[in-house]
């Protein structure tokens, strides 16, 4: 990320602490709700403006000491009531990289290894068999939890009578440390955060009806990494018919890493630890803390701990060279905010600039030279008429990187497919904070999802026109999630995605359908990108 480096894990966990501490106090002073019984044992939550919440909901045993690395395990299941009040522990991970804005919306929970938790939000355990909504988080495969109160499913749950589910699971080295090809005890030792997933979609599945949801109608949605997870879930043999909709947020995983690039991020965390093939069994005992360290040195391959094309858990590339087969009968939702790279732009690179400096970064970005630079400047100032020099960079940008591009191709494939439905969208908000240099950036929309402006404020900004946006999109997620078609009263009709209308349905100040919007700069940027690199600049 071109935004702050990160945080050391040991400071900012100890500041999670106080923070999670208020959050508990707060939950602790609220009116018990209905005690429900799963198969593990029996929960109390509260009430929160009337939807029962249940927190911090074990479904799978620690995953420390002997546990570490490997799939998930069966939690014991325990007699008395549980208390459910309070989030469960964060999966261990390395802190930093948001926008300050964001930061108040983040609980900073402990950390800790006993991390296979979910937490639900339902109208009534006993309303009946209502559609359910499993929310897994962004942060790529590194950071984050289900414990944001942008996340929370309160009013999704409240206005809209669905079951929402937000699920914690091993992430980084911890998740994805791919062990497989050592075999012995070690032969299922890979994706096992992907595995942790599945756990909680089987929990869901025996488990959910007990708080009012249907197990026979399962939506699966994240964003940024929480969709690249979508994407891969779509493809691994462990999760076909444990949900039955799906939406990937500003993200897509078209391909997982290769075994032999897993095996070298592997054997680089293994000498950072002084570990050698032969003293495995060490990564089961040795503290957390000398993880977490390693991976915070900078020296550790972060980036390299993601799903890997293993053969067995992961048997083909989520959405290469085509749609998974297993997931063909699955309606699909996807899309993109407007200005998604702004999220990664440091504060003096969102500040207006003059026509020099624009034409300097469209050229670093693109590779070209003056003409073709000024070309595409020109494309988009007759496209986008009365924008300023860094809007229109920032849209540029964001058409030429991976979260358009993948987003794009992902719903051209699974279309093509012909299975189900697939539907686009585009989501054109800008918000007001921070005189308005946020603009639409990479998580813009996950309050108005939720229909939960109020926790997203800092961020997004708070005004009936803003509703007005959250109001159409809760619904239209919830109509997706109830029937496979995400059309309501509130917006036009929503047509079904194919490569050659390209129908996207546009969130701004207005819901509106447009037919490939951006069409003539998506084609002009692809010529460029097809051309050799040697003919691209003078």
């Amino acid at each position: 990320m071109k935004r702050r480096d990160f945080i050391g894990y040991s400071a900012i966990a100890g500041a999670g602490l106080a923070i999670e501490g208020l959050f508990e106090r707060a939950a602790a002073q609220t009116t018990p709700s209905t005690t429900v019984t799963t198969t593990l044992g029996s929960l109390r939550g509260y009430l929160d403006n009337g939807v029962h919440v249940y927190k911090g909901v074990p479904y799978a045993a620690s995953t420390a000491g002997t546990n570490r690395f490997l799939p998930p395990q069966k939690r014991q299941a325990w007699s008395d009531v549980r208390d459910a009040t309070r989030w469960g522990q964060r999966p261990p991970q390395i802190f930093g990289g948001e926008p300050a804005e964001m930061l108040p919306a983040d609980p900073r929970e402990a950390l800790g290894e006993d991390c296979l938790v979910a937490n639900i939000w339902t109208p009534n355990p006993s309303s009946g068999r209502l559609p359910v909504m499993v929310w897994l988080h962004g942060g790529g495969y590194r950071s984050g939890s289900g414990s944001y109160s942008i996340y929370e499913g309160r009013e999704l749950a409240r206005k809209h009578d669905v079951v929402a589910l937000t699920v914690n699971h091993r992430l980084n080295a911890l998740g994805f440390l791919y062990l497989s090809h050592f075999g012995g005890q070690w032969a299922s030792a890979s994706n096992v955060g992907m595995l942790d997933i599945v756990a909680a979609l089987e929990w869901v599945r025996d488990n959910i009806a007990a708080f009012g949801g249907d197990p026979g109608n399962v939506t699966i949605f994240g964003q940024s990494g929480g969709a690249g997870k979508v994407s891969t879930l779509m493809a691994m043999p462990a999760a076909q018919g444990l949900f039955h909709r799906a939406i990937a947020q500003s993200g897509a995983a078209l391909t997982a890493t290769p075994v032999e690039q897993a095996v070298k991020a592997t054997e680089q965390l293994l000498q950072l630890l002084k570990i050698g093939s032969g003293q495995l069994d060490q990564l089961q005992t040795i503290p957390l803390m000398r993880i977490t360290d390693a991976l915070a040195t900078g020296a550790a391959p972060l980036a390299a701990f993601v799903p890997v094309l293993d053969g067995t858990s992961l048997p083909v590339h989520p959405f290469d060279p085509a749609a998974p087969a297993q997931s063909a009968s699955v309606p699909f939702l996807t899309g993109t905010t407007a200005t998604e790279t702004t999220f990664f732009a440091t504060d003096d690179q969102l500040m207006p600039i003059d026509a020099a400096t624009l034409r300097q970064r469209v050229k670093a970005l693109l590779k070209v030279d003056d003409a073709e630079a000024d070309r595409m400047i020109a494309l988009y100032r007759k496209n986008q008429p009365g924008r300023e020099n860094i809007d229109l960079f920032l849209r540029m940008d964001t058409d030429n990187s991976r979260f358009r591009l993948a987003v794009d191709t992902q719903a051209e494939r699974k279309a093509e497919q012909r299975g189900a439905p697939v539907y686009l969208y585009r989501f054109e908000y800008y918000s007001p904070v921070r005189q308005g240099r946020l603009k639409s950036m990479h998580c813009m929309e996950i309050p108005f999802v939720f229909d939960n402006l109020e926790a997203g404020k800092v961020y997004t900004g708070s005004s009936p026109a803003a509703q007005r946006i959250a109001d159409r999109m809760s619904a239209a997620w919830v109509a997706f999630a109830r029937t496979g078609n995400p059309g309501h009263r509130g917006i036009p009709q929503w047509p079904a995605f194919d490569g050659t209308r390209r129908a996207t349905m546009v969130f701004g100040d207005e819901a509106k359908v447009v037919n490939d919007p951006g069409g003539e700069e998506r084609l002009a940027l692809k010529a460029i990108r097809d051309r050799p690199a040697t003919t691209k600049t003078a």
